[in-house]
């Protein structure tokens, strides 16, 4: 009777998910034992979506070499039939768009291998998607996930293509194989060798300005941008590193804590080696983590061992071998993990969120600029990409803090333009035109200067008072 009841559970069972298949069952092998061709992972989503109402998948745009930039959006089957109102709905609470709501559904966005060799991040995108959808729905009843597979198509070919035609077979994990040396100029940036997680604040890239438009219909609550690093390296996430951005919230702070706790609990359980803090800090705004957070969002990066020197499986200086099949492991378990403390605390997530356009408490309240006519229409373009809203004055002189020799003063403003922080981006805008960030520390893991006064060459002054301007409306961009 046992034995009858169990297969009929796996017939059942089999029925149920009978359309939308595993991703080992789709591309023939496990997911861990080759490393996928981009055009595969995205068969794999359209297969997902086509078979299930829990996920739509489209394409937000190109890259240089015409490979599609995709994203799903996974929730549950009330939540996608409606998944319209749920977005407008997030807008209008912070501002953004016109009316007023309290919405409850949080929005987590998941960004997977921008750097093209760190590949396993693309490969755990399709496990996380199969699991969110058969293992836990029940998370997806308050919760919409956005997961983006590979940001970086183009260098993440270029790795792949070159792994899979050199590797041996099985693979050889001794450090001095061909298949752990990947030549000039490896998978890491895009087609035109940038690197795509500095260019969050700058757009300079075809993928970024595509995937801003994208992000700004969309703002979610929690951002996380997936990683690797070296493979003697145990696995990173949040808490991050001082120094913090002077304007991230102590709620920000709290809740990346938090989700790092709920990654521990899974990580002790079986074993896996992690570590918080130490290097990863919060402050240049142009990574995948930081621009988020300025944005209102929990940011955050998660960093795998592995890297494109690993390939399918090394032998690292500790003297064990880091497989392919770890490194998708641990990226699904804390993507999984994120969205399971979104869920839990979605309410929490919504209201914060709110609550972080709300404030616009800033030591400086305009930041007025005058200079060469093409640089300040390359720094407007700029500003429409990042969907931030300013205007023009001709109020003579105007009194501050000066750019151009540090310290107070007047400059004249006549058809000067004119940036706010009384605005839903405010905090935003100050990040990118502040003078001087504060340093909670003098060691940070990269960049520490970026005032885009300062970058476009332009004459500034900021002010402490509002000045008026006559405003210009932002084009909107409709959602497709």
């Amino acid at each position: 009777m046992a034995k009858l009841f169990t297969l009929l559970f796996l017939f059942v069972s089999t029925f149920l998910f009978a359309q939308v298949q595993s991703p080992e069952a789709f591309l023939g092998y496990k997911l861990g034992t080759q490393f996928s061709r981009h055009a595969d992972v995205v068969n794999y989503f359209e297969h997902v979506a086509e078979n299930s109402k829990m996920v739509t998948y489209q394409t937000y745009g190109k890259t240089n070499e015409r490979r599609p930039l995709t994203y799903a959006i996974v929730s549950s089957e009330e939540n996608s039939a409606n998944i319209e109102t749920i977005r407008t709905n997030n807008l209008k609470s912070i501002g953004i768009e016109a009316g007023s709501a309290n919405p409850e559904k949080a929005i987590v966005w998941l960004s997977y291998n921008v750097h093209g060799n760190e590949a396993s991040s693309t490969e755990a995108a399709m496990a996380t998607l199969y699991k969110l959808i058969t293992e836990k729905k029940d998370w997806l009843e308050n919760t919409v996930v956005i997961i983006d597979p590979c940001v970086n198509p183009d260098g993440r070919d270029r790795y792949a293509n070159w792994y899979n035609q050199v590797k041996a077979s099985p693979y050889n994990p001794s450090q001095d194989a061909t298949e752990h040396s990947e030549p000039w100029p490896g998978g890491r940036p895009n087609h035109y060798l940038f690197d795509l997680n500095r260019d969050w604040a700058w757009a300079s890239q075809v993928e970024s300005r595509q995937r801003l438009k994208l992000y700004n219909q969309w703002m979610p609550q929690v951002h996380v941008d997936f990683h690797e690093q070296g493979i003697n390296e145990p696995y990173y996430f949040a808490p991050a590193a001082e120094p913090f951005h002077e304007i991230i919230t102590p709620f920000q702070r709290d809740f990346q804590t938090q989700i790092g706790k709920n990654h521990a609990k899974y990580f002790d359980k079986e074993g896996w080696l992690f570590f918080t803090r130490e290097r990863f800090d919060l402050l240049y705004p142009s990574y995948g983590d930081t621009y988020p957070i300025y944005m209102g969002a929990i940011g955050m990066t998660y960093e795998q061992a592995g890297h494109g020197f690993a390939g399918l499986g090394i032998n690292t200086d500790e003297g064990f071998e880091l497989t392919l099949e770890d490194r998708v492991a641990h990226h699904t378990t804390t993507g999984l993990s994120t969205v399971e403390v979104a869920s839990k605390n979605a309410t929490t997530l919504t209201s914060e969120f709110k609550k972080y356009f709300a404030d616009t408490n800033t030591k400086y309240k305009s930041y007025v600029l005058t200079g060469n006519a093409d640089n300040l229409n390359a720094l407007t373009d700029l500003l429409d990409i990042h969907q931030i809203q300013y205007g023009f004055t001709n109020s003579g002189t105007m009194k501050g803090y000066i750019y151009t020799n540090a310290q107070s003063g007047s400059m004249k403003a006549e058809n000067a333009l004119v940036v706010s922080t009384n605005q839903p981006k405010g905090k935003m805008v100050q990040v990118l035109f502040e003078p001087k960030a504060k340093l909670s520390t003098p060691l940070t893991y990269d960049i520490t200067a970026w005032s885009l006064p300062y970058a476009y060459g332009l004459n500034a002054v900021a002010s402490t008072s509002s000045v008026s301007y006559t405003h210009l409306t932002l084009p909107t961009t409709p959602y497709v």
